[in-house]
């Protein structure tokens, strides 16, 4: 099968999109597929990504308008071109915007199915940044775009409901998988943990971009609490303010591989404030080191944590809520058994189950094509 996959982002940027498409093209090619890349044209970006080509077309940088610090594609014949050579099976749009909405009107132009990647609440961070009036707007052209598309594939089950809501009847839900044997409780480093959690404090971690709409700031409280160490991992925009806001926490910079596997054992408790998320992998690779997590009540992390048993469920941005949470946990009696039932949580969900349950659906989206149907019965 010959897969045309197209991405707001991709390497250099590393973000939730490009690593799930880095997932996709990796299980594509280990069984005999043949995937294609299309993404904005970006500093630095390389042309291949282990043995699969990677197409660029003109882009502008997203930064020089909100300081998101990733390139936005530019409409270009040359996607036409790039689709209609390749002859694709399928279209796979990752987390589509203006790039993807574009390629969606192409790929029908062509008589391509399409799948769409709904990853990226648009409308949220516009939001966030005092954008309401985008706000709206940007909802339906999200609603719109997916709509255009054979079918929809959210990660959780809020995502499901915002799209539906929004008017896109053809969603299906697919969840992302984790590199369980990278993220494991084993990979704590007890070095690092004392320097961290010095005089015996609790260490509380986040990992992620550093960027205003993450809601980072809300750890206030955690970080003017004597008996936590608040360590902070990832870079981004957001960086120096965070750092004069957030005074006595520990910034690591960016991480990755078996670094960030040993910071993700390594902490006591994960939080992750950010109410846009419609999933949120960094939660799903603390629960597979074993870490219990903070997630907001909002979006995509709370199909993964269970309240009070892997974690917590909570109003993040209330600082007398977090406090409390904290005193909850440290009253606990079974935190070893909270580890294990975080690791148990995710254990099944590794990226080829869930990349074959992508084909699977691929395989669906183009035999209903080919019957003349829509594709569109869940």
């Amino acid at each position: 099968m010959k897969v045309a996959i197209v991405t707001e982002s991709f390497l250099p940027q590393i973000n939730g999109v490009t690593n799930s498409v880095l997932r996709v093209v990796e299980h594509l090619t280990t069984n005999g597929h043949e995937p294609l890349v299309i993404a904005p044209e970006s500093d630095g970006a390389p042309r291949d990504y282990q043995g699969t080509r990677i197409k660029r077309v003109p882009a502008i940088p997203l930064n020089s308008i909100l300081k998101i610090g990733m390139p936005i594609a530019l409409p270009s014949r040359k996607l036409e071109y790039l689709l209609d050579g390749f002859a694709p099976d399928i279209v796979h749009l990752a987390s589509p915007f203006a790039l993807g909405a574009y390629s969606a009107r192409v790929a029908k132009r062509l008589q391509i199915p399409t799948i769409s990647i709904y990853q990226t609440d648009v409308a949220g961070f516009a939001r966030h940044y005092g954008l309401n009036l985008a706000h709206g707007s940007l909802q339906k052209v999200v609603g719109k775009i997916h709509k255009g598309t054979d079918r929809t594939l959210a990660p959780s089950t809020s995502a499901c409901r915002d799209l539906i809501e929004s008017g896109v009847d053809n969603v299906h839900l697919w969840r992302r998988g984790v590199n369980t044997k990278l993220f494991h409780p084993s990979k704590i480093n007890h070095v690092t943990r004392r320097t961290w959690s010095h005089g015996g404090k609790l260490v509380v971690g986040y990992v992620g971009r550093l960027a205003n709409e993450k809601r980072i700031s809300d750890l206030a409280v955690l970080n003017n609490d004597p008996r936590i160490q608040l360590v902070i991992v990832g870079e981004g925009p957001a960086r120096e303010k965070l750092q004069r806001e957030l005074s006595n926490a520990i910034f690591t910079g960016f991480m990755s591989g078996e670094d960030l596997a040993s910071a993700y054992a390594s902490f006591d408790l994960f939080i992750h404030p950010g109410p846009n998320e419609t999933f949120c992998q960094a939660v799903q690779e603390a629960l597979a080191s074993g870490t219990p997590c903070i997630v907001p009540l909002t979006g995509g992390p709370a199909d993964l944590v269970s309240d009070g048993a892997t974690g917590y469920i909570i109003d993040t941005s209330n600082p007398r809520i977090l406090s409390e949470t904290i005193d909850s946990f440290l009253r606990r009696d079974d935190r070893i058994e909270m580890k294990f039932s975080a690791r148990n949580s995710v254990v099944s969900r590794t990226w080829e189950s869930v990349n074959n349950e992508l084909i699977n659906h691929y395989h669906d989206v183009i035999s209903a094509a080919s019957l003349g149907l829509k594709g569109r019965v869940a």
